[in-house]
């Protein structure tokens, strides 16, 4: 249950800091504070059995028929990645505390952070891959709001933007990859995938699943090439970037690929793609750090550099790399944590982060310069400083691998390449800063922050130092778990300062010294730069943006011209496409099902049904007529329904068909009296061979599927409708108890769709026409006397038969929605033939509160069943006997049969009485009626 804890009270806290920030921004900040101390002290409760070798688990039952559950791990693995995310979010909370100013709103800051905090520590504990692509999205999610926190600056909302887009983008490749990797264990759970590594392999399908997980990785840790949204993301607040891309975010996809290394890597496809992609992004991400004259511009290149170096090792895959990548995890978040902090101090207390106007700050800050000189040379691999350790066992991994052939030797070059512009950009960060004379145009007077904001980047140079002098006694004991997680064996640790002269040494020398150099020599470096002109990412970025966005624009434009006909075409079209290709295939579309004789009653029916279908659309122009020929359609498919014994069929559709051309001949009142000219001759074609094609389609299909022998799920119904829910009407049964979860659905969006419409009718006042078209005024009686009559001498009968065909219809045709529609119908007849005023004063009922009221019933008769320890809509029946009236049932089913009955009349009368209220006669004649 910790496990669950460490992972949701990041979410569940996230709300605090709202809460308290009306008091005062440290109330905020304590709150996210505390919220994020809590769940790292649980963490350090919970990791002892993941170091001492066990891995605690959590799991809970959520969607088992398609493998979903709430699962967590807490390997090593996830130890680590854990342990950056909650330790490092802390110092930020504080750091942050200091850096934002009173404008900021401190409150929704860190409840952001806190549900981004949240989402990635569901990423590295999910036991379940799915689960962990949940909160893989949640990631980019809450780190828009991260970055577009300022969302008063263009640059902010343009870098939120872009970030959401390429990682939601490979959040979708990657669930493509991991629902094909499910598929190809039988189970999304990480132990399942892990132990199926060979099956996964060896699968056709493992180079399409491998591109595609790879694309989700690299997306999100900024891998090339992707890695455009990442420096652009800068332009969030520093404490942001000091977490998103040091730590959490970036390394999401380094966690994954570190992950699915044992069942995913070890083939050359891996091999080859995830190396060379990580050392171009190495490459890539150190040149241009060393021309960006930005201070967050260099340490995003610079992060993007670094990735690459991971990545690369992971691609390596021996247990070496593994390590190395592991602890260079570590060294990076901590160095690069802390100089993002200085980035933002800098920025805080001068003004400014553009390095062709800093110079000199030794003087103003000579704190801040020696916490820089820490961490940049820890970024730098200059020894006795963390990144040293890990860069040099980087060189090591290069230069032994063989996995190239004859062209092996490129890649510990081109590393070296990579390490001396490390150092040359480290080395500018401190010199252009800190160095020269000091700055005389600053927007701000220099000077050191208060030494809270300073504490965390002391916490973090403080582990610099130490990590680097005494390695093995400060990380072997999680790097070991780790490594374990990853490659399923303990390598021999022996981190060490020195390892005697060796290639690895050289090549550390030789990045430091090249590194020198190449800062020395920047200039020309910057002279050869200009010759090329890359475009900006971010340009090509919106321009593809903005073609897409126009593209789709003209082809809505095309589509969606208002037409329906042109709507419902292209779907017929486009679904011809599509079937008639299959429907090639079928060598014999007749089965071997004997087939039932054609009797003459339903000769006759089907060929009255044809004639008035037809008669329907022909005669379209003389609406009352249609109308009539349409409920003649309805009428004959009820009589079918009988003919085949389904008397609730036939019932509900005949209250159906009732109550809706009510609503059409009401909305015939306000449509135009002079109908639209007629389509075109070739119009006419076309719809006539569209209505063919797939009226053929659908008959064939038809007749193919009825004359071959099927397993309906009939008899399971047939057989438990008694014993199970206590009807003889099965059809009532299925509603109210077999498929009662369906029904409340449905009912819940016929509530939804009727109070909806209900505001529009509610808002709408159209014009009336004063005469029809030919100038004939309208009656002076709007109700004749002989129709109120005989209406309301209809209401009580009709009521009668309404509770009738209520109470039998758990056990003989009828039930609630019958019912309904017939009391319903009862009423509409009220409001035509008495009038809206005559029905109110006498019924004034509120049909919004009575279609909450059914609907709430229906809701509570299914929570019920939970007191008694029953599944949701659990129904329950008995028999009970009663003198002179015999025995008789009592059944749970009712009451929900009752919600169905309440929504069904109120939402019909919410609609219909609602529209007749609009047959108001003091509207102006328009044009055109």
């Amino acid at each position: 249950m910790n496990l669950a804890a460490i992972v949701f009270l990041p979410f569940i806290g996230a709300i605090l800091p709202l809460l308290l920030g009306s008091r005062s921004r440290l109330h905020s900040t304590l709150a996210a504070a505390g919220i994020t101390g809590l769940s790292l002290i649980l963490l350090l409760f919970a990791a002892p059995a993941t170091l001492d070798g066990s891995v605690p688990k959590f799991f809970l039952e959520w969607l088992p028929t398609i493998g979903i559950d709430i699962a967590f791990r807490l390997d090593g693995l996830s130890l680590l990645f854990a342990g950056l995310i909650l330790g490092i979010g802390l110092l930020v909370v504080i750091y942050a505390h200091f850096y934002l100013s009173s404008k900021d709103s401190a409150p929704r800051f860190f409840a952001c952070l806190l549900l981004f905090m949240g989402s990635m520590l569901g990423i590295v504990t999910a036991d379940n891959l799915i689960f962990m692509w949940f909160f893989w999205e949640l990631t980019s999610i809450s780190s828009f709001l991260l970055i577009g926190y300022w969302f008063h600056q263009s640059n902010a909302r343009r870098g939120a933007r872009m970030a959401l887009a390429i990682t939601g983008a490979g959040g979708l490749a990657l669930l493509a990859g991991i629902l094909l990797i499910g598929n190809i264990a039988g189970s999304y759970q990480v132990d399942a995938v892990l132990a199926a590594a060979e099956t996964i392999k060896n699968h056709d399908l493992y180079f399409t699943a491998l591109i595609l997980v790879l694309i989700g990785a690299f997306t999100k840790s900024a891998q090339f090439p992707f890695q455009f949204w990442l420096p652009h993301a800068m332009a969030a607040p520093t404490p942001v970037s000091a977490y998103l891309h040091s730590a959490t975010m970036v390394k999401a996809g380094i966690f994954l690929l570190a992950r699915l290394t044992p069942a995913l890597g070890g083939t050359p496809e891996w091999t080859t793609i995830v190396t060379l992609t990580g050392l171009a992004t190495l490459l890539f991400g150190a040149y241009f750090a060393l021309l960006k004259t930005d201070l967050k511009g260099l340490l995003a290149f610079s992060t993007i550099s670094h990735l690459g170096l991971i990545t690369m090792l992971l691609g390596l895959g021996s247990a070496g790399a593994i390590v190395a990548a592991l602890f260079h995890i570590l060294n990076h978040a901590t160095f690069k944590a802390g100089l993002f902090m200085i980035a933002g101090i800098i920025d805080h207390e001068t003004g400014s982060r553009d390095m062709r106007k800093l110079s000199g700050l030794r003087k103003a800050m000579p704190f801040t310069m020696v916490l820089a000189v820490i961490t940049s040379a820890a970024m730098a691999g200059i020894p006795l400083f963390n990144g040293f350790l890990s860069k040099e066992m980087f060189f090591a991994e290069a230069y032994n691998q063989h996995l190239f052939g004859g062209l092996s030797w490129f890649v510990p070059v081109l590393a070296t390449l990579g390490a001396m512009l490390s150092v040359a950009y480290s080395v500018r960060f401190v010199h252009d800063v800190f160095f020269q004379e000091p700055a005389t145009d600053l927007p701000k007077k220099p000077h050191e922050p208060p030494m809270m904001m300073r504490f965390p980047v002391i916490i973090f140079s403080i582990l610099c130092v130490a990590v680097g002098v005494a390695p093995m006694l400060l990380t072997a004991g999680i790097l070991e778990p780790a490594a374990l997680a990853v490659s399923g064996s303990v390598p021999s640790l022996d981190i060490a300062i020195w390892h005697g002269f060796n290639m690895p040494l050289l090549m550390s020398a030789l990045a430091v010294a090249g590194g020198i150099a190449i800062y020395i020599g920047r200039a020309e470096l910057l002279t050869f730069s200009r010759q090329f002109d890359p475009h900006d990412a971010k340009d090509v970025f919106a321009k593809i943006v903005s073609r897409t966005t126009r593209f789709c624009d003209e082809l809505m434009q095309t589509i969606e011209n208002g037409s329906l006909q042109r709507y419902v075409a292209f779907l017929l079209v486009f679904t011809l496409v599509v079937v008639i290709p299959e429907l090639a295939d079928i060598m014999q579309l007749s089965g071997s099902r004997p087939q039932l004789p054609i009797d003459a009653v339903s000769l006759v029916g089907a060929v009255l049904l044809m004639l008035a279908a037809i008669s329907t659309a022909m005669l379209h122009r003389q609406r009352l007529t249609s109308l009539m020929m349409l409920s003649v359609v309805g009428l004959i498919v009820s009589l079918s329904f009988i003919h085949f014994s389904a008397p609730d069929l036939a019932m509900t559709q005949l209250v159906v068909e009732v109550v809706s051309i009510i609503l059409m001949i009401l909305a015939l009142f306000f449509m135009p009296q002079r109908i639209p000219r007629a389509s075109s001759g070739r119009r006419v074609a076309r719809d006539v061979l569209l209505a063919g094609s797939i009226g053929g389609i659908v008959g064939t299909l038809n007749y193919a599927l009825m004359t071959r022998p099927l397993n309906s799920i009939s008899d399971f119904f047939l057989a438990n409708s008694v014993p199970g829910g206590g009807g003889t009407n099965v059809v009532n049964v299925i509603l109210v108890d077999f498929r009662g979860f369906d029904t409340l659905g449905e009912i819940t969006v016929l509530a939804i769709a009727a109070a909806g419409i209900h505001k529009l009718l509610n808002n709408l006042r159209p014009f009336m026409p004063s005469s029809d078209v030919d100038g004939r005024s309208w009656h002076r009686v709007k109700h004749p006397l002989l129709v109120q009559t005989v209406s309301q001498a209809l209401l009580p009968l009709a009521l009668m038969v309404s509770v009738y065909i209520f109470l039998r219809g758990h056990n003989l045709p009828g039930g609630g929605f019958i019912a309904g529609l017939v009391t319903a119908a009862a009423m509409i007849l009220q409001y035509i033939a008495n009038g809206v005023d005559w029905v109110k004063s006498r019924f004034d009922y509120n049909y919004q509160t009575l279609t909450s009221v059914g609907v709430m019933i229906a809701l509570f008769t299914g929570l019920g069943s939970w007191l008694f320890d029953h599944n949701f809509l659990t129904s329950s029946f008995t028999y009970v006997y009663w003198p002179l009236v015999g025995k008789f049932e009592l059944a749970t089913a009712i009451l929900f049969d009752l919600g169905v009955y309440l929504t069904v009349i109120g939402a019909t009368l919410m609609i219909l009485a609602n529209f007749g209220q609009m047959t108001t006669r003091h509207r102006p004649r328009q044009e055109g009626y």
